[in-house]
């Protein structure tokens, strides 16, 4: 008997060394090893939630200039007395649906796709990137210099009746992200002004912030693709070589922006990154693979993870309705003992699984037992044979205590 206890030891000691030397690597761990949490290799161990910072909200908003630069699209009102507008009347005045913008006044004007604008008697005036009094003084100098308004004359106005807009989709896989709308996965098309086509104000628009079932990333697909059939063969290529997430590699026209980041990651991305264009695409990917899954004793199920916050297997059970020290009947009143092993499927890097192996009781008093659940577990509660036996002698007890009480 003692040489078979030393040959299991042995045998045991072999298959840690095994594990721990191959930790790195897939041989091991692809074999559905059955361990311990005191053997489980350091690239196995879920990250603590507690460890994440949030991204500040303040990098999903591009800075706007002082004053307002002009560009294609936008919508002047241009007054020149005498020469643009009635003479002698006082300029058209324009009451902007939006009320965070000001009346305008003059007659419209549009900047055209080459950034100019087209006036009476002068050639068309660049006025790309210049603010409204800069343009104001090139319409001034541009008459008085070629006599057709005398300095002392010119009485120019220039104000802003329209800014430029981009046309953004946003699509929200989470349920309830925009209007309320409590369908799964739903999309908008939404019209940004200049210097709010970004990620915070499209966000805005549209329900705020990712809700606790969407991922806490937003995924902005720019309009580098000009034709969708060109992106799907790209992605599709990318995954027959093996990658699982090809948003993830910075693959040009698709940004991903974390809102929560471990110390040692920041995000990596650019002002350019979040200003948005005509055609651009911002994505809110759904949490549907951020599970775990019971057994066994559990009822089986799937249940969401929390997505900000970190829970372990003690946690894990509960939330799956379980118990841990008593067995708990129907009304919920202790009538037995209850169990006490746990088993943690979880895979591996390479495809393959190991069997982590837990004692529920160890786990309640040392709080290093108490491994952290990851998406893709699946916990299986069972009870070990001494527990078996004894709730079988409280059944048989409790069985005759009643069958005395009804003979009296």
């Amino acid at each position: 008997m003692d040489v078979l206890f030393q040959m299991r030891n042995i045998v045991s000691i072999a298959s840690l060394a095994i594990v721990i030397s191959n930790s790195s690597g897939c041989g091991a761990l692809d074999r559905n090893s059955s361990i311990s949490v005191s053997q489980i290799p350091i690239e196995l161990h879920a990250r603590s939630q507690d460890d994440a910072l949030q991204t500040s909200i303040s990098r999903l908003r591009q800075d706007a200039p002082h004053a307002y630069q002009l560009a294609p699209g936008d919508i002047l009102g241009v007054h020149i007395e005498d020469l643009l507008g009635e003479v002698g009347k006082l300029p058209l005045v324009h009451f902007p649906s939006n009320s965070d913008q000001r009346p305008g006044s003059g007659l419209p004007v549009l900047v055209d796709e080459s950034g100019s604008i087209n006036l009476p008697y002068i050639k068309s005036l660049d006025v790309t990137h210049l603010t409204l009094n800069q343009t104001r003084m090139l319409i001034e100098k541009t008459y008085t210099e070629r006599g057709i308004l005398r300095p002392d004359r010119a009485k120019i106005l220039v104000t802003l009746l329209q800014p430029r807009e981009f046309r953004v989709i946003v699509v929200r896989e989470e349920s309830g992200g925009i209007d309320g709308v409590t369908k799964r996965g739903v999309g908008k098309t939404i019209n940004l002004p200049a210097y709010e086509n970004d990620v915070l104000h499209a966000l805005n628009e549209t329900g705020g912030l990712p809700g606790l079932d969407a991922k806490n990333e937003v995924i902005v697909i720019k309009n580098g693709f000009q034709s969708g059939t060109d992106r799907d063969w790209e992605i599709a290529s990318m995954m027959n070589g093996g990658i699982d997430d090809p948003e993830l590699l910075g693959m040009e026209g698709v940004v991903r922006i974390p809102l929560r980041f471990f110390p040692e990651n920041p995000p990596i991305f650019t002002q350019s990154d979040i200003i948005l264009g005509n055609g651009d695409i911002v994505l809110i990917p759904a949490r549907n693979q951020e599970v775990f899954y019971t057994a066994g004793i559990l009822q089986n199920g799937q249940h969401t993870l929390p997505r900000d916050y970190s829970i372990n297997v003690i946690e894990a059970i509960t939330i799956a309705g379980g118990s841990v020290k008593s067995r708990s009947g129907s009304s919920g009143i202790s009538v037995g003992v209850g169990p006490s092993k746990l088993m943690v499927l979880r895979d591996t890097p390479c495809g393959g699984q190991i069997i982590i192996k837990i004692d529920v009781n160890e786990a309640l008093a040392d709080p290093a037992q108490r491994i952290l659940v990851q998406a893709g577990d699946t916990l299986i509660l069972k009870y070990s044979l001494k527990e078996h036996v004894a709730n079988i002698a409280i059944d048989t007890l409790r069985f005759n205590f009643f069958l005395n009480l009804l003979s009296l």
